[in-house]
């Protein structure tokens, strides 16, 4: 299994909207990166991610599954982008903020830390303990 952080303005796509999709889970659309995308084209149903609420709160409030493989993207005129699906598995106890990642030297070459505006992108296994961690997920 492979993990990843999606980022998401709350005012655009909530971890609360997320949530309220249930099982069923949403597309994951709109990316308009040719980086962000490859990373979308990586993942593998089972995957998991971290769902971070970008803009004033910068912080990792939840847990989602990719449960549906990279796939054209329709609100893409062009038609060179793609999508996948995710449902939300679990929010993170205690949200994980950018602050508190920036602050800890481990994350140092975290794509969050080097690559803020990127969307879409790949957590290390170690990455991923850590913060889980830092969340309050055993």
């Amino acid at each position: 299994m492979a993990y990843w952080l999606f980022k998401s303005e709350p005012e655009a796509w909530s971890w609360e909207q997320q949530k309220a999709k249930g099982a069923k889970g949403e597309p994951w659309s709109g990316v308009r990166n040719f980086t962000a995308a490859n990373n979308m084209k990586a993942m593998k149903k089972g995957d998991r991610g971290f769902f971070y609420h970008s803009g004033e709160e910068r912080s990792i409030v939840g847990i989602v599954e990719v449960i549906g493989e990279y796939r054209p993207d329709a609100t893409d005129e062009k038609g060179r982008f793609g999508l996948v699906d995710v449902k939300a598995v679990r929010d993170v106890p205690k949200h994980v903020t950018l602050a508190e990642i920036k602050a800890n030297p481990k994350f140092k070459d975290m794509a969050l830390v080097k690559f803020s505006r990127l969307s879409v992108q790949p957590v290390t296994d170690m990455e991923w303990k850590l913060i889980s961690a830092m969340g309050g997920i055993k």
